[in-house]
Protein backbone atom coordinates (compact mmCIF):
# COMPACT_ATOMS: atom_id res chain seq x y z
CA UNK A 1 0.00 0.00 0.00
CA UNK A 2 1.39 3.60 -1.09
CA UNK A 3 2.69 5.10 2.39
CA UNK A 4 1.49 8.76 3.93
CA UNK A 5 5.17 9.36 2.64
CA UNK A 6 4.33 9.02 -1.27
CA UNK A 7 0.30 10.29 -0.64
CA UNK A 8 2.85 13.56 0.46
CA UNK A 9 4.74 13.69 -2.61
CA UNK A 10 1.82 13.28 -4.85
CA UNK A 11 0.15 16.14 -3.01
CA UNK A 12 3.43 18.05 -3.61
CA UNK A 13 3.04 17.62 -6.75
CA UNK A 14 -0.38 18.56 -7.03
CA UNK A 15 0.23 21.76 -5.04
CA UNK A 16 3.36 22.65 -7.13
CA UNK A 17 1.27 22.23 -10.44
CA UNK A 18 -1.84 24.06 -9.76
CA UNK A 19 -1.11 26.71 -7.09
CA UNK A 20 0.24 29.17 -9.46
CA UNK A 21 1.15 32.87 -7.81
CA UNK A 22 -0.05 31.41 -4.95
CA UNK A 23 2.83 28.74 -4.23
CA UNK A 24 4.84 29.17 -1.15
CA UNK A 25 5.43 27.61 2.37
CA UNK A 26 2.08 28.16 3.87
CA UNK A 27 0.12 27.47 0.98
CA UNK A 28 1.87 24.31 -0.18
CA UNK A 29 1.86 23.50 4.34
CA UNK A 30 -1.89 23.22 3.78
CA UNK A 31 -2.47 20.99 0.47
CA UNK A 32 -0.10 18.75 2.41
CA UNK A 33 -2.06 18.73 5.45
CA UNK A 34 -5.42 18.02 3.32
CA UNK A 35 -3.60 14.95 1.41
CA UNK A 36 -2.68 13.31 4.78
CA UNK A 37 -6.35 14.08 6.13
CA UNK A 38 -7.38 10.32 4.79
CA UNK A 39 -4.75 8.91 6.62
CA UNK A 40 -6.07 9.53 9.65
CA UNK A 41 -8.61 6.91 9.49
CA UNK A 42 -6.12 4.61 10.41
CA UNK A 43 -6.66 5.15 13.80
CA UNK A 44 -10.24 5.15 13.55
CA UNK A 45 -10.15 1.37 12.40
CA UNK A 46 -8.22 0.91 16.26
CA UNK A 47 -12.13 1.60 17.83
CA UNK A 48 -14.56 1.18 14.18
CA UNK A 49 -14.93 -2.21 12.54
CA UNK A 50 -13.38 -1.72 8.79
CA UNK A 51 -13.05 2.10 9.29
CA UNK A 52 -9.51 2.34 8.10
CA UNK A 53 -9.79 2.76 4.13
CA UNK A 54 -13.50 4.06 4.93
CA UNK A 55 -14.05 6.80 6.78
CA UNK A 56 -12.18 8.95 5.49
CA UNK A 57 -11.18 7.05 1.96
CA UNK A 58 -14.80 7.97 0.70
CA UNK A 59 -15.46 9.75 -2.02
CA UNK A 60 -18.64 11.59 -0.22
CA UNK A 61 -15.75 13.45 1.66
CA UNK A 62 -14.20 15.41 -1.82
CA UNK A 63 -17.53 15.24 -3.10
CA UNK A 64 -19.19 17.16 -0.19
CA UNK A 65 -15.71 19.36 0.51
CA UNK A 66 -16.45 20.36 -3.17
CA UNK A 67 -20.15 21.12 -3.36
CA UNK A 68 -19.51 23.41 -0.01
CA UNK A 69 -16.91 24.87 -2.06
CA UNK A 70 -18.92 25.78 -5.26
CA UNK A 71 -21.38 26.89 -3.18
CA UNK A 72 -19.86 29.63 -0.98
CA UNK A 73 -17.31 30.96 -3.52
CA UNK A 74 -19.44 30.75 -6.91
CA UNK A 75 -23.04 30.71 -5.97
CA UNK A 76 -23.58 32.78 -2.70
CA UNK A 77 -23.60 36.41 -3.45
CA UNK A 78 -20.75 37.30 -0.79
CA UNK A 79 -18.25 34.40 -0.35
CA UNK A 80 -17.33 33.91 3.18
CA UNK A 81 -14.00 32.32 2.27
CA UNK A 82 -13.02 34.86 -0.25
CA UNK A 83 -14.33 37.80 2.24
CA UNK A 84 -11.98 35.96 5.01
CA UNK A 85 -8.70 34.97 2.99
CA UNK A 86 -9.74 36.27 -0.68
CA UNK A 87 -8.41 34.90 -3.79
CA UNK A 88 -5.60 33.16 -2.43
CA UNK A 89 -7.80 31.41 0.26
CA UNK A 90 -10.23 30.17 -2.61
CA UNK A 91 -7.27 29.09 -4.56
CA UNK A 92 -5.60 27.26 -1.65
CA UNK A 93 -8.84 25.75 -0.97
CA UNK A 94 -9.84 24.57 -3.79
CA UNK A 95 -6.46 23.34 -4.92
CA UNK A 96 -6.13 21.06 -1.23
CA UNK A 97 -9.68 19.69 -2.40
CA UNK A 98 -7.99 18.63 -5.71
CA UNK A 99 -4.89 17.17 -3.42
CA UNK A 100 -7.52 15.45 -0.62
CA UNK A 101 -8.64 13.22 -3.45
CA UNK A 102 -6.06 12.64 -5.97
CA UNK A 103 -3.13 12.70 -3.40
CA UNK A 104 -5.06 11.02 -0.26
CA UNK A 105 -7.53 8.63 -1.57
CA UNK A 106 -6.94 8.03 -5.62
CA UNK A 107 -3.73 6.24 -4.77
CA UNK A 108 -5.30 3.60 -2.40
CA UNK A 109 -8.65 2.79 -4.34
CA UNK A 110 -5.60 1.60 -7.10
CA UNK A 111 -3.75 -0.26 -4.53
CA UNK A 112 -6.10 -2.79 -2.72
CA UNK A 113 -8.82 -0.46 -2.84
CA UNK A 114 -11.13 2.21 -0.38
CA UNK A 115 -14.16 2.12 0.66
CA UNK A 116 -15.23 4.15 -2.30
CA UNK A 117 -19.25 5.76 -1.09
CA UNK A 118 -19.16 4.82 2.47
CA UNK A 119 -21.30 5.46 4.16
CA UNK A 120 -24.00 5.46 1.58
CA UNK A 121 -22.48 2.20 -0.15
CA UNK A 122 -20.10 -0.46 2.28
CA UNK A 123 -18.39 -2.05 -0.52
CA UNK A 124 -14.28 -1.98 -0.59
CA UNK A 125 -13.61 -1.07 -4.42
CA UNK A 126 -10.53 -1.86 -6.21
CA UNK A 127 -8.80 -0.12 -9.64
CA UNK A 128 -6.44 -2.06 -10.34
CA UNK A 129 -5.28 -4.59 -13.96
CA UNK A 130 -3.77 -3.82 -17.15
CA UNK A 131 -4.48 -2.67 -20.58
CA UNK A 132 -2.72 -4.59 -23.71
CA UNK A 133 -3.07 -4.84 -27.63
CA UNK A 134 -2.05 -8.26 -28.81
CA UNK A 135 -1.53 -9.42 -31.53
CA UNK A 136 -3.00 -12.88 -31.08
CA UNK A 137 -5.84 -11.39 -28.28
CA UNK A 138 -6.54 -8.16 -29.66
CA UNK A 139 -7.31 -5.81 -26.76
CA UNK A 140 -7.00 -7.21 -23.44
CA UNK A 141 -7.94 -5.49 -19.99
CA UNK A 142 -8.48 -6.67 -16.73
CA UNK A 143 -10.04 -3.31 -14.85
CA UNK A 144 -13.23 -4.45 -15.08
CA UNK A 145 -13.68 -7.57 -13.42
CA UNK A 146 -17.29 -9.26 -13.85
CA UNK A 147 -17.05 -12.38 -11.66
CA UNK A 148 -19.08 -12.68 -8.83
CA UNK A 149 -16.35 -12.60 -6.05
CA UNK A 150 -17.72 -11.98 -2.00
CA UNK A 151 -18.38 -8.18 -1.46
CA UNK A 152 -15.95 -6.88 0.86
CA UNK A 153 -17.05 -4.28 3.81
CA UNK A 154 -16.40 -3.35 6.46
CA UNK A 155 -17.71 -6.23 8.27
CA UNK A 156 -15.09 -8.47 6.63
CA UNK A 157 -12.46 -6.13 5.43
CA UNK A 158 -9.21 -5.14 7.23
CA UNK A 159 -6.15 -3.23 6.15
CA UNK A 160 -3.09 -4.07 8.44
CA UNK A 161 -1.30 -1.01 9.69
CA UNK A 162 1.72 -0.57 12.45
CA UNK A 163 -1.10 0.97 14.34
CA UNK A 164 -3.27 -1.80 14.27
CA UNK A 165 -1.58 -4.75 11.93
CA UNK A 166 -4.82 -7.44 13.19
CA UNK A 167 -8.27 -7.39 13.45
CA UNK A 168 -8.70 -7.43 17.37
CA UNK A 169 -6.28 -7.29 20.49
CA UNK A 170 -3.02 -7.37 19.74
CA UNK A 171 -0.34 -10.15 20.89
CA UNK A 172 2.27 -8.64 23.15
CA UNK A 173 5.63 -9.35 20.05
CA UNK A 174 3.66 -8.30 17.40
CA UNK A 175 5.53 -6.64 14.58
CA UNK A 176 4.49 -3.12 13.91
CA UNK A 177 5.41 -2.09 10.00
CA UNK A 178 5.21 1.50 9.12
CA UNK A 179 5.55 1.03 5.36
CA UNK A 180 8.01 4.05 3.70
CA UNK A 181 8.86 2.61 0.36
CA UNK A 182 7.59 -0.02 -1.16
CA UNK A 183 8.71 -0.49 -4.58
CA UNK A 184 10.71 1.40 -6.95
CA UNK A 185 8.07 3.30 -8.72
CA UNK A 186 6.67 4.61 -5.30
CA UNK A 187 10.53 5.79 -4.60
CA UNK A 188 10.44 7.41 -8.31
CA UNK A 189 7.39 9.22 -7.06
CA UNK A 190 8.48 10.83 -3.74
CA UNK A 191 12.35 11.79 -5.59
CA UNK A 192 9.96 13.36 -7.97
CA UNK A 193 7.87 15.10 -5.48
CA UNK A 194 10.56 16.23 -3.43
CA UNK A 195 12.83 17.60 -7.10
CA UNK A 196 9.47 19.34 -7.86
CA UNK A 197 8.93 21.17 -4.84
CA UNK A 198 12.14 21.95 -4.17
CA UNK A 199 12.47 23.40 -7.54
CA UNK A 200 9.67 25.54 -7.42
CA UNK A 201 10.60 26.39 -4.24
CA UNK A 202 13.91 27.71 -5.86
CA UNK A 203 12.58 29.47 -8.46
CA UNK A 204 10.28 32.01 -6.03
CA UNK A 205 13.16 33.10 -4.35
Amino acid sequence: MPSTVVHLAVGGLIAAALLGDEFDRRAVAAVLVATAVPDLDTFAGLVVQGGHRALLHTFVLPAVGGTVLAYDTRLRARSHLRGRLGARGVRVAWVALAALLCGGILPDLMTNGVNAFYPLHDRFFTVDGELLLSNQRGVVQTFVDLSAEPERTTENTHYWTGVDPSPGAEPENVERIFPVVRSGFQLLVILLGAFTLAARFAEER
